[in-house]
């Protein structure tokens, strides 16, 4: 027995109210339909309707396998549909967000190989250190950093970073390095507000999160400016790991408190539920994901 032709014969029954419309929506034969819900009740050794000469109706078995079934079909379309938008070259507009940096660093080359592909499409790149409702905002597809709220959206993994404090060599020689997180409310700081709001850091001590309230000497919504000071020797800062890697690579920075440094922080890309995503968005996700994370672990 073909099982999705049954369940497709079966949720076709159901939706019409009778055999006789349900065989004449499949172009089958009223025999042929019978046998196959018959076939399909006996694999399945339950009764799925309750048939008289006048009337139809679910029995509790049947109702919950009719809504199961239903599931099933449907995800199999998603498939097929899915397959379909990746034959398709992809056309129209998109509109992303990143984080600033991440989004300079990262996003913005592999948006620029996507349209140099595909030059039919039309990208808007929106760079903000905020979290944006993709919905409310008409947003494509999303770039996150941190943990993730239980929502209708698809999270996929691209990575992860996490948070360092960094110095000058030249800060540190003259100022000395810290050697606990508490020490850094006495000490000469600079501050991103879009990693830390408040001017209050995140440590981990001893397994368990701790906060420590900066009054720093620079504070700023843009991080190339606190780049830029702490570079200068004007204090520590903390940012995340992807945000000062050359800087640590080149001692231009040096990282310091490291085993006080919290958990990693998830990358995701993420975007509205699978069963609305369009063609444009489905090739971009396939474009852009895999080459993220390349460029994260790189």
């Amino acid at each position: 027995m073909d099982k999705l032709r049954a369940m497709e014969t079966f949720v076709r029954i159901v939706d019409r109210g009778s055999l006789t419309a349900a065989a004449e929506s499949l172009r089958s034969s009223l025999p042929s339909v019978v046998r196959t819900l018959a076939a399909l009740e006996a694999a399945l050794d339950a009764r799925l309707l309750h048939r008289t000469t006048r009337r139809m109706a679910l029995t509790d078995e049947g109702r919950e396998y009719y809504a199961r079934c239903q599931r099933v079909l449907a995800d199999v379309d998603d498939a097929e549909a899915a397959l379909s938008a990746r034959r398709a070259a992809p056309k129209g507009r998109l509109r992303l967000t990143a984080p600033v940096m991440f989004g300079r660093l990262h996003v913005a080359p592999v948006l620029s190989d996507f349209i140099r592909r595909h030059p039919a499409v039309n990208v808007e790149l929106l760079l903000l250190d905020r979290v944006v409702d993709l919905v409310e905002e008409g947003i494509d597809l999303g770039v996150r950093i941190g943990q993730l709220p239980d929502s209708s959206l698809v999270a996929l993994p691209i990575g992860e970073t996490r948070r360092v404090v960094c110095a000058s060599p030249a800060y540190l020689k003259r100022a000395g390095t810290p050697v606990s997180p508490a020490e850094l409310a006495a000490r000469r700081c600079v501050s991103f507000g879009g990693l830390a709001p408040g001017n209050e850091w995140t440590f981990a001590t001893q397994g368990k999160a701790t906060r420590v309230r900066v009054a720093p000497a620079l504070a700023s919504n843009q991080i190339d400016p606190v780049l830029d000071a702490c570079v200068g020797g004007e204090g520590l800062g903390q940012f995340l790991c992807y945000q000062v890697r050359t800087l640590l690579e080149g001692r231009k920075l040096q990282r310091v408190l490291v085993e006080f440094e919290p958990a990693p922080l998830p990358i995701h890309a993420i975007y509205p539920s699978a069963r609305l995503l369009s063609s444009n968005v489905r090739a971009l996700v396939d474009w852009a994901v895999p080459r993220l994370r390349a460029r994260v672990l790189a």
